[in-house]
């Protein structure tokens, strides 16, 4: 199994595409699964189409299910930090993807995002694991 970490800075951006990065590190594999995991209490990760728009509707959409206010039992942190930690069960930290010829199997519109909605903590990593098959 081969795996590698990557470290996102999140403090300018709260949606991440990852899609390239995923490309490049299943480049070579051939055949199986790569295994894509978020391993914070306060992110996830998507399968959506990005660059047309749908990153601020996704955000405008979290925003309505998740408003930033004291409305949490969960209070450390930021206001409204109680929402990050929901997140998760909104949007899986993991993803599994099929890999067919060193290349993820994606759709046509289909992107990888990595999803922060925590202002506490802009550093963030991302761990690849491909599956050979």
């Amino acid at each position: 199994m081969k795996t590698t970490v990557l470290t996102l800075d999140t403090s300018q951006r709260r949606i991440v595409d990852l899609t390239l990065a995923v490309v490049e590190f299943c480049a070579g594999q051939g055949d199986g699964l790569v295994h894509v995991f978020a391993p914070h209490a306060t992110a996830g990760l998507a399968l959506i189409e990005l660059g047309a728009g749908s990153e601020h509707d996704l955000e405008a959409l979290l925003d309505r299910l998740l408003p930033r206010d004291d409305r949490y039992v969960h209070r450390h942190g930021s206001r409204g930090h109680g929402a990050d930690h929901l997140l998760p069960a909104l949007l899986s930290p993991s993803l599994v993807l099929p890999v067919l010829a060193g290349r993820p199997a994606l759709g046509t519109w289909q992107s990888v995002a990595f999803v922060d909605l925590n202002r506490d903590n802009p550093t963030r990593q991302v761990r690849l694991s491909f599956l050979p098959g």
